[in-house]
């Protein structure tokens, strides 16, 4: 949480995502379907991706009505996923298995990549998961049922998870328990996908299907290369695979818990958008849970050799902790993360000179600092509403963080902007804030 926030405060989030979740928050709060101004001039968020369960963050919104809320929320739910797997290992494993079980989870990477990366809806998935998949491992499958339902309303991808998840019932015997799963979750996806998000997105169609599309086309010879072949190629996706189940020294792949990460692995590995491959962001956090549960049933089975266990635990403790430098909640410890630049007291004092209500286009990493009380889009975005009464940039922005635009298309922009009626409000510390 800390970190979190303390990423927000230095101004190092991003309107894509935080900025586009608050908006979304924000519409529930203000009584109407999500829009996100960022995704384009009143962009219907459902036909995107359907998260309604977002509604949920409305009440404690409206008390407190900032992008922190979003933030403060991720890193609550993911602590609560802690628990019920950290609980199983005791009950299953004892004491000291437990301990080392729970902190290795917590500072798992994709858990380390996620609250280092804004916010996202996802991360109610972790305990929902968490729940569910002890109580797989202990053999309560109407409970385990009972948690996942509510994945559907998280993202529409989700109900492929259930849908395994009614698969492993079904193999154990429950057939009806399990088919009726299977059917509810495959049924939740495909309504959601062919039927509700087309109906409300602008393009009439499931956007994301785009990401499983080539140029090559979708013959018969692309699906059999996507789908093996391309699932371990390039080297990007193996890395990411081997770091999947590296912190339970591969013995998850013991389990079959583990196959309720499948959907979600196969859908990234076949995607041609090259972020879905990679280990930043959001996009394994809800495989966390997942692994580590199927770690917890594996070495359930193995509990007469406790020193087995023990070496198991330790070990997967001592993996997270050597992976933890190469992610986002190393900063935690970091001097620089707790120094406050004075820039970002200039940058509130400019922004404080902008109205509520008012349209404004920013950068990326100023717009969550203005969601909340005004209509933020997107400087230099190909959809962002045109002709905003307020414009704010950041110039001094470092290469690596400059998105949509480089700093020759961010100037060329400004000048336009002035040539056309804009006029320099305040410009100091490498902000500039025009307004016409």
């Amino acid at each position: 949480m800390m970190l979190s926030l303390r990423i927000h405060q230095q101004m190092l989030s991003y309107s894509y995502d935080l900025g586009i979740f608050e908006q979304v928050v924000r519409s529930y709060a203000e009584g109407h379907l999500p829009v996100s101004e960022l995704r384009g001039p009143d962009y219907p968020v459902l036909g995107e991706h359907f998260s309604p369960i977002l509604a949920l963050l409305t009440p404690f919104y409206m008390l407190w009505p900032s992008p922190m809320l979003l933030l403060v929320a991720q890193a609550l739910l993911i602590a609560i996923s802690v628990v019920p797997l950290t609980f199983w290992a005791r009950r299953a494993l004892g004491d000291e298995a437990a301990a080392f079980i729970g902190v290795s989870y917590g500072l798992s990477w994709g858990i380390a990549a996620a609250v280092g990366f804004d916010f996202h809806e996802v991360a109610f998935a972790a305990p929902l998961l968490a729940f569910s998949l002890t109580a797989l491992g202990e053999n309560r499958s109407r409970t385990a049922v009972f948690w996942v339902l509510p994945l559907v309303l998280i993202k529409e991808d989700l109900g492929l998870m259930v849908a395994v998840i009614g698969i492993i019932i079904a193999c154990r015997g429950e057939r009806k328990l399990g088919f009726l799963t299977i059917a509810y979750g495959l049924g939740a996806t495909a309504l959601e996908m062919l039927v509700i998000m087309p109906a409300l997105a602008p393009s009439d169609s499931y956007f994301h299907f785009s990401w499983l599309s080539s140029s090559g086309g979708n013959g018969p010879g692309d699906l059999l290369y996507r789908y093996t072949i391309g699932l371990i190629t390039p080297q990007q996706k193996i890395t990411t695979l081997l770091l999947l189940l590296s912190p339970t020294l591969f013995l998850a792949l013991r389990s079959p818990l583990l196959w309720v990460a499948l959907p979600t692995v196969l859908w990234r590995f076949a995607s041609n958008l090259s972020s879905h491959w990679d280990t930043f962001g959001h996009y394994s956090l809800v495989l966390m849970p997942i692994v580590f549960a199927a770690f917890i049933d594996a070495l359930r089975k193995r509990r007469a050799r406790k020193g087995s266990v023990r070496r198991y635990t330790v070990g997967a403790a001592a993996i997270c902790l050597l992976l933890l430098p190469h992610f986002p909640m190393w900063k935690i410890i970091q001097a620089s993360t707790w120094r406050t630049d004075p820039r970002i007291a200039v940058a509130h004092s400019m922004m404080s000179q902008i109205p509520d209500g008012a349209t404004v286009q920013t950068s990326n990493q100023l717009g969550p600092h203005l969601t909340g009380r005004t209509s933020v889009s997107l400087l230099g975005y190909f959809s962002s509403r045109p002709d905003p009464q307020w414009i704010m940039v950041d110039t001094w922005v470092t290469p690596d963080r400059r998105w949509p635009l480089n700093a020759f298309q961010e100037r060329s922009l400004l000048d336009n902007a002035r040539a056309r009626g804009y006029r320099t409000v305040d410009a100091r510390e490498g902000f500039v804030l025009l307004s016409r």
